[in-house]
């Protein structure tokens, strides 16, 4: 019983919460989107869903997307794989974040706290909040 109070708690709105969707590519890039899309879940900005579940056209995964209220595609390169994914599920209108935007280019960013925190404040800005 004391679980459902906590959730009642902290779940008032009772609208579908925002969604990330990393990139999660492999590379150095891609793993900073991959762990700044779970920093985000971890924190509650969003819940952090696979893009490989959208591409595959799994209905729970689409559904949830296409519930969530803001949508945010966090791609590490200028292949943007993740933002062609969500416009080929025809998702509707989301956000798009480029990591060699904020100066992360493939091969040339180690994985960094400060790095992952940049993706993370421009995310939640994106999402807005």
């Amino acid at each position: 019983m004391a679980g459902k109070d906590k959730k009642q708690e902290s779940c008032t709105s009772g609208e579908a919460p925002n969604v990330v969707l990393a990139c999660s590519g492999a590379s150095d890039v891609g793993e900073i989107t991959d762990l700044a899309a779970r920093k985000l879940a971890a924190e509650g900005v969003a819940t952090m869903l696979g893009l490989a579940g959208i591409s595959g056209r799994v209905s729970g995964i689409v559904a949830s997307a296409k519930a969530a209220p803001a949508r945010l595609a966090i791609d590490g390169c200028p292949a943007d794989c993740a933002r062609k994914i969500l416009e080929q599920a025809d998702l509707g209108k989301f956000e798009h974040l480029r990591l060699s935007d904020l100066g992360m280019e493939r091969g040339e960013s180690p994985i960094t706290d400060a790095r992952i925190k940049k993706v993370v404040n421009c995310a939640r800005t994106r999402l807005g909040g």
